[in-house]
C-alpha cells in the first residue's frame, strides 16, 4: 500500500482518487482529475469533504482558475521518473499563482527525488509501493546548505553571503 508523506510526516491518505468516468460521492475526501474540476469545481466545493484536483504531466498550472485556492489539494502526477514537468508545474503553483494548499507528488516519484519536490513546493508525497516513508523521510533534509534560489530558499547563497 502506498505511504503519504505530509508536511514531514507519515499519514493515512484518505483521498479517494476519482477518473473522469468515476460519479462523485456526496461525501468523503476525493481528488478529481483536471477536467472534472473544470466542469463540476463549484459542486466539488459545495459538497462534504475535502477537494483536490489532480495535474497529469502534460497539464499546466495555468489551466487552473481562482478556484484552485479553495482546493484542498492539487496532485501533480509524474506518469515516469524521468518526466520532469511536474517540477515546474509545482514552481508555478507556489510562486506565481501563490497557491497555500498541500501540494502532492503522485506517480512514478523516487525517494532520492524528494529534496528536489520539496524545494519546488511540494509538501506531500505519496510513494509508490514499496517505497519506505520513513527512508522518504530521511531524505528530505540531505543537503545543509543551497547554493541555487528556489520556493524553499527565495535567496542564492551568494546573495546571502553578501548580505551577511
Amino acid at each position: 500500500m502506498p505511504e503519504l508523506i505530509v508536511n514531514r510526516e507519515v499519514v493515512a491518505d484518505t483521498f479517494s482518487y476519482l477518473t473522469v468516468e468515476d460519479a462523485v460521492p456526496a461525501t468523503g475526501d476525493v481528488i478529481v482529475p483536471l477536467a472534472v474540476w473544470q466542469d463540476q469545481a463549484d459542486s466539488l466545493l459545495a459538497r462534504g469533504g475535502r477537494t483536490g484536483v489532480w495535474l497529469a504531466s502534460d497539464q499546466l498550472a495555468e489551466d487552473l482558475d481562482e478556484r484552485v485556492h479553495q482546493a484542498d489539494v492539487v496532485a501533480i502526477e509524474f506518469p515516469k521518473f524521468v518526466d520532469g514537468r511536474g517540477f515546474s508545474t509545482a514552481y508555478l503553483l507556489r510562486n506565481r499563482l501563490n497557491y497555500q494548499g498541500e501540494l502532492r507528488a503522485i506517480g512514478d516519484i523516487l525517494l532520492d527525488q524528494l529534496f528536489y519536490l520539496q524545494r519546488v513546493g511540494f509538501n506531500a508525497f505519496l510513494l509508490p509501493d514499496g517505497k519506505p516513508a520513513a527512508k522518504g523521510l530521511e531524505l528530505l533534509e540531505p543537503i545543509s546548505v543551497r547554493y541555487q534560489a528556489s520556493t524553499d530558499t527565495p535567496s542564492p547563497l551568494f546573495r546571502q553571503l553578501e548580505s551577511a
